[in-house]
């Protein structure tokens, strides 16, 4: 059941592979780890004990050291954030190099590249296009939903497949121009002006909360298809 608290003792858990769920507050103890791979957007959230030591703060320095300007995404003001989206583009014209070829790749059931690209072209109609300039319908029909889109209430329907990888890159490059462009005309007082959270009615949220999570979405998502990508290439070789 889930919130039902669990133990598990002597249990030799090797090769288990856990997706998509809450380990929040989880204690460990006497665990052999050797090859444990942990991989969270949210470990900024909140911290992770290793042996009594938080290593979020190390984690998140030396993510910042392999994508130069993945700190900016927390920028509030308009300068910063035009600087952490020119950033952000950057590194993705560097990794469209880097796929290659493999844009059609899946590892371990994870998203190909060119399905992270479209699943980028949802996250920018969710915020931008939804929640920023308030379209009733903003969605592109070649956006790659999450998982939980249907029970969010989202209509599935809307979406198709891409007829080619080159509509991908064009529907991607579309939608990282009007990012662009906004933040071109962005300010202090609209960056503070309240919108609706697309997933919860009830809540409201500042724009400027909306674009934090448009570039958190483009760097975790970045650190995903790369993941993956050098994943394949250790495979093949």
């Amino acid at each position: 059941m889930t919130g039902e608290r669990r133990e598990f003792v002597d249990e030799d858990l090797s090769g288990a592979r856990v997706v998509r769920s809450v380990l929040a507050g989880v204690v460990m103890r006497g665990v052999y780890v050797a090859g444990m791979d942990l991989d969270t957007p949210d470990l900024a959230d909140g911290p992770l004990f290793v042996n009594g030591i938080d290593v979020a703060p190390y984690v998140e320095g030396e993510l910042a050291k392999r994508f130069p300007g993945r700190e900016l995404k927390v920028a509030t003001d308009p300068e910063g954030l035009r600087e952490a989206w020119s950033a952000v583009e950057a590194a993705w014209a560097d990794a469209l190099v880097t796929a290659r070829g493999r844009e059609d790749v899946s590892v371990d059931g994870e998203w190909t590249f060119a399905q992270t690209l479209r699943h980028l072209v949802l996250a920018t109609d969710v915020w931008l296009k939804g929640a920023i300039f308030g379209e009733q319908q903003p969605y592109h029909p070649i956006g790659q939903p999450f998982t939980e889109f249907a029970d969010t209430g989202g209509d599935l329907t809307i979406f198709r497949e891409p007829t080619s990888y080159d509509e991908v890159l064009a529907v991607r490059g579309e939608h990282q121009a009007l990012v662009r462009e906004s933040l071109d005309h962005v300010t202090p007082e609209i960056l503070a002006e309240p919108r609706t959270d697309p997933w919860r009615p009830q809540a409201s949220v500042s724009v400027l909360q909306c674009l934090h999570v448009v570039l958190n979405e483009e760097w975790e998502h970045l650190r995903f298809a790369l993941r993956d990508l050098e994943t394949d290439e250790r495979r093949r070789s």
